[in-house]
């Protein structure tokens, strides 16, 4: 399956801030949208860069609350990676995962035309797997639960052993 073949099971709304717009907007807009990020789009959807909820707690921990005034240009990641419709959704769960981010903007003839997160892209492979009759590795589905199947098995690591909870020091 393809970018584009996924935008349009999802759409190609994208929430976007501008440059000039405050973190504390950004922020506002991943919460109240339950989205992982927004873009910074400059003139006519033009990519200027990303704001991940990770830049905003990245910003507050280091100038607290002063970071809500900062600009989304004075956060965002410029130098975007991007996808295009053509590329396959293994290609862009390769591209999240070797860089470390949850987001991809796609992108042609130098505009964006969507956004898909890792969230869309594991969702895709799943509902692929499922189509072929196979089940998702090491995960087995049991009825339903919020209109997702619920699935069984115990949680664990890549070593196969449980994951385990580690509070944070008082």
């Amino acid at each position: 399956m393809t970018v584009a073949a996924l935008l349009r099971q999802k759409g190609t709304e994208v929430i976007s801030v501008s440059p000039a717009s405050t973190l504390m907007e950004g922020a506002t807009l991943i919460s109240s949208r339950r989205i992982g990020a927004v873009v910074v789009l400059s003139g006519e959807r033009r990519l200027a860069g990303i704001v991940s909820e990770r830049d905003v707690v990245k910003a507050i921990a280091a100038r607290g609350d002063a970071a809500l005034r900062l600009t989304a240009a004075d956060v965002m990641t410029t130098d975007v990676i991007t996808a295009t419709p053509r590329t396959t959704i293994n290609e862009a769960m390769e591209m999240m995962d070797a860089g470390h981010f949850r987001h991809l903007p796609v992108m042609e003839g130098g505009e964006m035309i969507g956004i898909i997160s890792v969230r869309d892209a594991v969702r895709s492979h799943i509902q692929s797997q499922a189509h072929e009759g196979q089940q998702p590795d090491g995960l087995r589905a049991s009825g339903r639960e919020g209109g997702r199947p619920a699935l069984t098995g115990s949680p664990a690591g890549l070593d196969g052993r449980p994951f385990r909870h580690v509070a944070p020091r008082a």
